[in-house]
């Protein structure tokens, strides 16, 4: 990976972890359905307007959008809503990252090589450290709705690997505008009128809550994200998505005043090494795949 995509996926696991912040504010007066359908469709209207749809099939662009939208971010925040701890969700939901390696081998023949699976290991073993301290008393229904938003985001990763390398402000507009009446209408049945009159009369926090989750979470996050995922494998990009949790544990306790804890220093550091073990399992892969397309020859001595 270049330094440019390695600053950009840095840059990305920072607005992600922003986002549990905006999430948890914008919580407080509009139920998560409508909360979600909001994000979405101001992410997509009036860009959608004049941004043409991605040359890509229709069918896997709304997937996609079903994935991110009803999915992962529909169900994360019904769980948040319904008790489960932010921070917490921030972890849990980086289970995603073994399943995208996972389906990415399935679907798509990525098969990772032995030290990004080791360094994906030690990654985890980082969420976990952290997890393990935070989990007491976590809801069992909200905490499964979580593990459902993982494997939906997942599932929202091999599908844009299946799409390829398309334009990603498209997709994530077209996307968004996809997943945006059938989370109204899930809204309207499971919230009722109430999700409606919550709107009324809005205040600064879920404005700003709705805002943030729109531009920069959605379109602009989300486009780098998906456009790296385009650029390599899914074992090199999504260890990247373990900084999440530590980057929004920060955030809360710098925006929040939550204090921080020897946990995090030590599920951060772990979540460092992996990723930088990942990331040279990535460099081997590439060198490797270069010497196979050159041939024998690509290892001869050159005059």
């Amino acid at each position: 990976m270049t330094l440019r995509d390695g600053l950009a996926a840095i840059l990305v696991v920072t607005i992600l972890g922003l986002a549990f912040v905006a999430i948890k504010a914008g919580l407080e007066t509009v139920p998560p359905l409508m909360l979600c359908a909001l994000r979405f469709g101001f992410a997509a209207l009036p860009a959608a307007l004049v941004i043409r749809p991605p040359r890509a099939p229709m069918a896997l662009v709304a997937g996609f959008g079903l994935a991110l939208g009803v999915g992962q971010f529909g169900l994360l925040m019904t769980a948040i809503r319904f008790g489960m701890p932010a921070g917490l969700s921030s972890l849990l939901i980086q289970v995603q990252v073994p399943l995208t390696v996972a389906l990415a081998w399935a679907v798509q023949k990525e098969r990772p090589r032995g030290l990004q699976v080791v360094g994906g290991g030690i990654a985890l073993l980082g969420v976990a450290a952290v997890a393990l301290e935070r989990s007491g008393g976590a809801p069992p229904g909200p905490l499964l709705l979580v593990v459902g938003a993982a494997l939906s985001w997942a599932c929202a990763n091999v599908i844009v690997k299946r799409i390829g390398r398309v334009d990603m402000l498209a997709l994530m507009v077209w996307g968004s505008l996809a997943t945006t009446p059938p989370l109204l209408i899930l809204s309207l049945i499971i919230e009722g009128p109430g999700a409606l009159a919550a709107l009324a009369h809005p205040n600064w926090a879920a404005i700003g809550s709705v805002a943030f989750q729109a531009y920069p979470t959605t379109l602009l996050a989300f486009g780098l994200w998906n456009g790296l995922l385009t650029r390599y494998p899914a074992a090199a990009v999504t260890p990247f998505a373990l900084l999440v949790p530590v980057a929004g544990i920060l955030s809360t306790h710098l925006v929040l005043g939550e204090p921080l804890s020897a946990d995090i220093l030590v599920g951060g550091s772990l979540i460092l090494v992996g990723i930088a073990l990942s990331l040279r399992g990535g460099r081997s892969a590439v060198r490797s795949s270069g010497r196979d397309a050159l041939g024998p020859a690509a290892d001869a001595p050159q005059p």
